[in-house]
């Protein structure tokens, strides 16, 4: 099996970087993914709170202190709601996941097989 050339073995430090970019990537997903869940947690909590309220508003029909308190909650909902809506992964994020992946992984091949004949493996 003739040498490969310099032009197919990939740079080390091109390497090394690539692969620290894809460390930080999978970081900033983990701690978006913690955050969703923390949110979703916190969204359930305020829709609990609002349908109690809401319940005692219904006993109580004159008190101005539950009818703020509900819109209070209603404001927090909806900010929770949104920070949901702008966290969620999209398309685009997890297609350059992919190609991440898929640009890695043949690296990975592509080393190896440089490693491989180096040691004067078959």
């Amino acid at each position: 099996m003739p040498p490969l050339s310099d032009h197919s073995a990939p740079n080390p430090e091109e390497f090394e970087q690539s692969l620290q970019n894809l460390e930080e990537a999978l970081r900033a997903l983990k701690q978006r993914y913690a955050q969703v869940k923390a949110d979703q947690q916190r969204q359930q909590a305020l829709r609990q709170q609002l349908n109690q309220t809401q319940r005692a508003l219904n006993r109580n029909r004159t008190s101005k202190a539950l009818r703020a308190e509900l819109k209070q909650i209603r404001q927090q909902l909806e900010e929770v709601e949104l920070a949901l809506e702008s966290q969620l992964f999209s398309g685009k994020e997890l297609r350059e996941g992919f190609w991440q992946a898929v640009r890695f992984g043949g690296i990975g091949v592509v080393l190896g097989w440089v490693l491989k004949s180096c040691a004067g493996g078959n």
